[in-house]
């Protein structure tokens, strides 16, 4: 057992003495951590004098009490204003460690990066104006009468009911977010003298859920071409073109009989895909056929003099297995790191 500490005025003037030359020297706040434990804590001098008070006899006990306690004081007010002190000196050191000047030159520049739904769009438009076809453009919010009337669609076809199709209140407006670019075709046919080789990007909406292989907004590209004597062959040569710019020379089409109000004959087209991951192959790619007679009047075209044949084929559904990508919420989430894989070429 260690003998009682003696309690006197040099001995607590001792204690005090060191520890404020101890506070005084700290530099930073690791280092005012060591003198809290050496002159502040349990078993610091300070500490154990204030243990030993109960040794101290009764008449002087009050006297040694005060000695010891404003002792203690002191060193509490100077460890204090030095912590404060500390803090200030670090807060200010690391805001100017931290501080960014707003008005100067990035010190590193990232490159960004092109969708590659666009850049997509963009090698698939200029595959066709190597062609002499030109690029078209319409609204996205489109009337009822351009999306589905005068494409031939009737009152009661499924694609014009409310689970389909995305309509704008009151309904009584006749508004909707267009469902394909074909009213861009019809627009085209109304606003231009023939013949007419018209290409039409854009962005389409249906009501479809989000998931790998779906999304409500999504990218379509439809091809139209109405003159004297087209037939189905000028249809079959040039998505064979179309194919091989976009496949490679081994790539080509098949045509399978189906149906579509706004062409007639009409035909799945199928790509021949040579160069798929999962070895070459057949893939369901989009539709085509011959204009609709009936379509060809509605803008004004007399079918007995013109024919026509359009197409058209979903950009994400090429993107995903011309590039291998397995998921739609990539397309669509907006990661920057998705989009820098393709570089600037799709």
């Amino acid at each position: 057992m260690s003998e009682p500490t003696e309690i006197s005025e040099t001995v607590v003037e001792a204690a005090v003495q060191a520890a404020l030359t101890a506070i005084a020297d700290a530099a930073d706040s690791a280092a005012l951590k060591v003198v809290r434990a050496e002159h502040t804590a349990e078993h610091s001098p300070l500490a154990r004098l204030n243990a030993g008070l109960r040794n101290v006899p009764n008449d002087q006990k009050a006297a040694a009490g005060k000695l010891v306690g404003q002792a203690r004081a002191r060193v509490n007010l100077a460890f204090a204003a030095k912590e404060a002190e500390i803090e200030a000196a670090e807060d200010a050191q690391r805001l100017a460690d931290e501080r960014v000047d707003v008005t100067a030159l990035p010190s590193r520049w990232q490159a960004g990066a092109r969708h590659p739904l666009s850049l997509l769009q963009e090698r698939i438009a200029d595959i066709f104006v190597g062609m002499g076809w030109e690029v078209a453009e319409g609204p996205e919010l489109e009337s009822e009468w351009y999306n589905f009337d005068a494409l031939n669609f009737d009152e009661d076809h499924p694609a014009r009911a409310m689970q389909d199709t995305f309509f704008v209140e009151p309904t009584s407006s006749h508004l909707v977010l267009r469902t394909h670019t074909s009213p861009v075709q019809l627009r085209a046919l109304l606003e231009n003298d023939l013949p007419l080789y018209r290409i039409a990007p854009g962005r389409v909406f249906r009501t479809d859920e989000l998931d790998a292989t779906h999304t409500p907004v999504f990218h379509q590209t439809e091809g139209i071409a109405v003159d004297k004597g087209l037939t189905m062959a000028h249809l079959r040569g040039t998505l064979d073109h179309f194919v091989k710019n976009m496949f490679g020379e081994d790539a080509k089409v098949r045509l399978r009989p189906n149906y579509f109000p706004f062409t007639e004959p009409s035909a799945e087209l199928d790509l021949w895909h040579p160069t798929f991951k999962e070895g070459p192959q057949w893939i369901e790619w989009g539709g085509c056929g011959m204009i609709n007679p009936n379509v060809l009047r509605s803008a004004g075209i007399d079918p007995d003099v013109y024919s026509g044949f359009a197409f058209g084929v979903g950009v994400e559904r090429a993107l995903m297995f011309r590039n291998d990508v397995k998921d739609m919420h990539d397309m669509v989430e907006g990661d920057v790191r998705f989009s820098q894989q393709f570089g600037m070429v799709v």
